[in-house]
């Protein structure tokens, strides 16, 4: 396979009118052979029947003049025909395959069953990969407090975030639970925004690993001032179909998984039917944010999993394995968030944490801060907000009972309180009457009041 073709520096954070991948102008420049792009062409029309020269293009998202030499190489080896036409150009001719063909296929799908839009080399995924680094993404403080606004953080929290999300490294988020470290995870992967281009597959040594995954990649349309920050359509982005059509341009990832997650989630899955491999997890977060939440919940030992990390935290780049035993290197560009509601030195050493560039400790709402939290939720509400109330919760359940304030307290004892109005077809008000079955139906049974 030749090289890809070589690309200028990324100046400045972000994409600017000219970075996107651009439309190979020789099979060479897609960095796959023309036999390979044969097979794609003859596997699509025994899946999806007869297919115009256009429908093929659109289903591998190779330039046309391409796809043609391909099918006009078919019809002389006399493993395609002229079924009809529905257009005056060969993009309008109706290919079909043979019984040759359709034997040829046969072949074809032995190897894998990818049907879909041709895939990129690894090299060019690299390359690309590294131009659209998320370490250019910057964050600034007035970024990061309109950001958060939706959150009562102290200011010396998000003193802290800032430096943490500028790093695009590693973040650990520990502290009790409910006082939002999920909820700064989330806010963290907005408040990057930005888009890139994604190959949805990838060819390594002749294997194909699918990337794109609906779940975490949402295609952006390229029509929109998204990227210029201009108002004025003329200022926009060139038509769709000026760029690499391998490729999609997709919100910035952001994956999540919980105790769900085991070791092998984190290399290739290899399907021995289809013969083809899923990307894990944090191949499909790179240029965005990959979040490990309840970090120790997990299946496995959090040294174990820590372990795994060690490679890639350090030195940015991951090995991946293919059924064979082969091993190959891919980009850890993704900033990498762990939180949980255990200590840290419960769960891993010393030596391990210090991999993980940024600690920050979630602490609970102090009075000041839970009374604004309480007055956003009866907003958001409709609730008439009262600071008689908070003072009754106080000095009822969290002085009386020993119980700590969470930011989570608020919202949940409302939602309550609504639920119990509603019940009773009576106002909803922060009555002590309804905050105390409210309190009485959240708490845990030893942590209320006897009546």
């Amino acid at each position: 396979m030749s090289a890809a073709r070589s690309y200028p520096p990324i100046q400045a954070p972000g994409l600017t009118l000219d970075d996107r991948p651009p439309v190979p102008e020789t099979v060479n420049e897609t960095g796959l052979s023309g036999e390979f792009i044969t097979d794609l062409i003859i596997k699509t029309m025994y899946v999806q029947g007869a297919r115009t020269g256009q429908q093929l293009m659109d289903v591998v998202r190779l330039p046309y003049p391409f796809v043609d030499d391909r099918l006009l190489d078919l019809q002389q080896r006399r493993l395609a025909e002229v079924r009809g036409a529905s257009g005056h150009s060969r993009a309008g001719y109706i290919f079909d395959l043979t019984g040759a063909g359709r034997e040829r296929a046969r072949d074809a799908l032995t190897a894998n069953q990818y049907v879909g839009p041709a895939p990129v080399p690894l090299v060019q995924y690299r390359e690309w990969t590294l131009r659209q680094s998320i370490s250019h993404a910057r964050v600034t403080r007035d970024m990061v407090r309109e950001g958060f606004r939706a959150l009562v953080l102290e200011d010396a929290m998000l003193e802290m975030l800032g430096p943490a999300i500028n790093s695009a490294k590693s973040l650990f988020l520990y502290g009790a639970p409910g006082n939002g470290k999920t909820f700064i995870s989330e806010t963290i992967a907005g408040l990057l925004g930005g888009a890139l281009f994604i190959p949805y597959a990838i060819e390594v040594d002749g294997q194909i690993l699918q990337l794109f995954d609906p779940v975490y990649h949402h295609p952006v349309p390229l029509e929109t001032p998204a990227l210029t920050g201009s108002t004025n359509p003329a200022e926009w982005l060139k038509p769709a179909e000026d760029f690499d059509r391998r490729f999609v341009r997709v919100a910035r990832p952001v994956v999540m998984a919980g105790g769900e997650l085991t070791l092998d989630q984190l290399d290739l899955q290899y399907d021995p039917f289809t013969k083809m491999y899923q990307a894990p997890f944090q191949l499909k977060s790179n240029g965005g944010v990959l979040i490990l939440d309840d970090f120790g919940r997990q299946r496995v030992p959090p040294r174990d999993l820590l372990n795994r990390w060690i490679v890639p935290l350090e030195k940015r780049i991951d090995f991946l394995s293919l059924h064979t035993g082969g091993k190959f290197p891919v980009p850890f560009d993704t900033l990498l968030i762990f939180a949980t509601n255990l200590a840290p030195t419960e769960l891993v050493e010393e030596a391990f944490l210090r991999r993980i560039h940024y600690k920050i400790h979630v602490l609970g709402p102090d009075p000041e801060e839970y009374r604004e939290i309480f007055r956003r939720c009866c907003q958001e509400r409709g609730i008439t907000y009262q600071e008689s109330a908070v003072e009754y919760i106080y000095s009822r359940y969290y002085e009386r009972l020993g119980i700590q304030p969470r930011a989570c307290h608020p919202r949940d004892l409302l939602d309550h309180l609504l639920d119990i109005s509603r019940f009773l077809e009576v106002e909803h008000r922060l009555t002590t009457e309804l905050l105390d079955r409210a309190c009485q139906s959240y708490f845990l049974d030893e942590m209320t009041v006897e009546q």
